[in-house]
């Protein structure tokens, strides 16, 4: 009987054991799926598997605790920056709650990074911050953006790539560039010199002067970037006299 007894408590513990590792693993692969969505920006199932080493089943899996979780949304990809037929995978990114949890601890060191600089060194240094990474941005924008028929929607790709899930609509005067994440949004909000440096990237990178309608980092819903259509030459050729 003793042997019996010693058997079974053996086995409960043996399969509390068992369910208790899954949960873990499950708790850090899911970790591991948010922190690699919010560092590349939106992802698709596929994609997050194959970077990630997980199966695509397994990645579904924890895609769909996480949106249920309020961590990620799910979304189609935007028509404009879609190739190819068939119909597309969802995207997945970080939501508003996401973004404050996982973000919080980076920005914080950065904006105390940033004043300690500035109270130092003044604003000078903070602004030749904000300008050399917006240089960063401008030199590979510009090699993401060579050669492309349209250079408003390379952009946007290139954007996305880089996290801010970016996507292009036509207006009656131009084209608007909506970024519908800000991977320093928070620490922009500190440092406006940061979103303006960003700004002017964009606008050399496009050859045109570009608006900044609105911010996530000053509290809007999205970055919006209006672009107008370039005007039509008017000038006739004339005959230059001696």
């Amino acid at each position: 009987m003793a042997n019996s007894v010693e058997l079974g408590h053996n086995s409960v513990v043996k399969l509390t054991s068992d369910i208790a590792t899954p949960k873990a693993e499950d708790r850090r692969t899911r970790e591991l799926v948010a922190r690699s969505i919010l560092e590349n920006g939106p992802s698709s199932a596929a994609t997050l598997s194959g970077r990630l080493g997980v199966t695509p089943a397994g990645i579904r899996r924890h895609l769909d605790s996480l949106v249920a979780d309020g961590v990620l949304q799910a979304r189609q990809p935007q028509a404009a920056l879609v190739r190819g037929r068939g119909r597309p995978s969802k995207v997945f990114l970080m939501s508003d709650a996401g973004r404050e949890k996982f973000e919080h601890s980076y920005d914080d060191l950065a904006v105390a990074a940033l004043k300690f600089m500035s109270a130092q060194s003044g604003e000078h240094l903070v602004q030749g911050f904000a300008e050399s990474r917006a240089n960063d941005i401008e030199r590979k924008a510009n090699v993401a953006v060579a050669k492309k028929t349209s250079k408003v929607e390379a952009l946007a790709i290139f954007l996305t790539e880089q996290g801010y899930a970016a996507s292009v609509h036509s207006k009656p005067m131009g084209e608007e560039l909506c970024q519908h994440h800000c991977p320093i949004a928070h620490v922009a909000a500190e440092f406006p010199q940061l979103c303006e440096a960003e700004t002017q990237a964009l606008s050399r990178v496009l050859g045109t002067h570009v608006q900044r309608l609105a911010t996530i980092a000053h509290g809007d819903g999205v970055c919006t970037t209006f672009i107008p259509t370039p005007a039509k030459s008017t000038t006739k050729n004339r005959k230059v006299r001696a």
